[in-house]
């Protein structure tokens, strides 16, 4: 009833499109530009370490983790994690990995104010992640038989998981300002040159495109439902 043909041709198709090209670019940089070491042979761990000693933050551990491209600024125990594929590396795409999760940690430092809202919002999109599309579909089945309390019951899903679009849009900006940062540092602190640094803007670039993939696709099934509840055509009165 709730997923049918329509929602295969509006919200999994273009998200399958959406986001196996952002994934196919991400590997395909990442791929490409691992093969390629810096002429300065800084490691992606020596790459982070730097940056956070340059900026004065020093409660910051940098450590390995398991798995490919698992890598992740902690705020709360102040811990930038890297996969063993980047920690240990002196290529293109592990310092453009390394130094953009220091980007992070420098955002923190400093107090940036999208990267405090993003916390915020965690807790919107777990629970609207879990309860929103069920609260939808509840109401879109109780529009027919009971509307006013379907429509509440709808409008309260809608409500709930615009939390996850909430969190996925304040992410963009977090994502995109730990990139810039890193784009920049690379450079000033000598890790790179600037031929060298075209590649890691190819490689943050690719990255930064699964999270609009991801905002997208949260954006596309939302709109499928409200179309559905037929309330965006509606007029009162």
């Amino acid at each position: 009833m709730f997923y049918g043909m329509d929602y295969i041709l509006l919200v999994i198709v273009p998200s399958m499109i959406l986001s196996g090209a952002a994934s196919w670019l991400v590997q395909a940089a990442f791929n490409r530009y691992s093969k390629v070491g810096t002429r300065r042979g800084y490691t992606g761990a020596q790459a982070a370490q730097l940056l956070l000693d340059r900026a004065g933050i020093h409660d910051v551990q940098v450590v390995a983790v398991a798995g490919h491209l698992t890598d992740h600024y902690n705020p709360a125990t102040k811990t930038l994690a890297l996969s063993q594929n980047v920690y240990g590396s002196n290529s293109v795409a592990a310092i453009g990995v390394a130094t953009h999760e220091a980007g992070h940690a420098i955002q923190d430092a400093v107090g940036y104010v999208p990267l405090k809202l993003r916390a915020l919002s965690v807790p919107a999109a777990v629970v609207g992640g879990q309860l929103g599309p069920i609260a939808m579909m509840v109401g879109l089945f109780l529009l027919t038989a009971v509307p006013v309390f379907g429509k509440v019951v709808f409008i309260g899903g809608v409500v709930l998981f615009s939390g996850v679009l909430l969190f996925q849009l304040i992410t963009l900006p977090v994502e995109f300002n730990a990139s810039l940062r890193a784009r920049r540092l690379v450079v000033e602190a000598g890790i790179v040159d600037q031929q060298e640094r075209s590649g890691i803007d190819k490689v943050l670039t690719a990255a930064a495109l699964t999270y609009v993939a991801a905002a997208a696709t949260t954006a596309l099934t939302l709109l499928y439902y409200l179309m559905r509840s037929g309330l965006l055509n509606r007029r009162d009165g």
